[in-house]
């Protein structure tokens, strides 16, 4: 991947999103805007501390994460015929 975000961004690859669960039940609209999942393709180099010392991110490239869904930081792009989202690492709500 060529993409190198900047900063405090990260590159996300989206799990899809599952319309039917494993037991067959129909997920309703309102439960798809719960966390989603994806996994980390790239990373910045971190954030700028008062010290003007570089503070790396937590998460790294590999790394399972769940996400908040509806962010207004989070930028969908098409590269290579896949979808990716670039967000801000505070978006990130846990690594799985």
């Amino acid at each position: 991947m060529n993409i190198r975000p900047l900063r405090d961004k990260v590159v996300v690859k989206p799990r899809p999103v599952e319309e039917v669960s494993r037991g067959g039940i129909i997920i309703p609209e309102t439960a798809k805007d719960a966390p989603v999942e994806g996994t980390i393709v790239a990373v910045g180099e971190g954030i700028l501390n008062r010290d003007g010392q570089v503070v790396p991110l937590v998460v790294s490239v590999g790394d399972t994460v769940l996400y908040k869904k509806n962010s207004q930081m989070t930028t969908e792009i098409e590269h290579g015929g896949e979808t990716y989202l670039i967000m801000p690492e505070f978006d990130i709500l846990a690594v799985i």
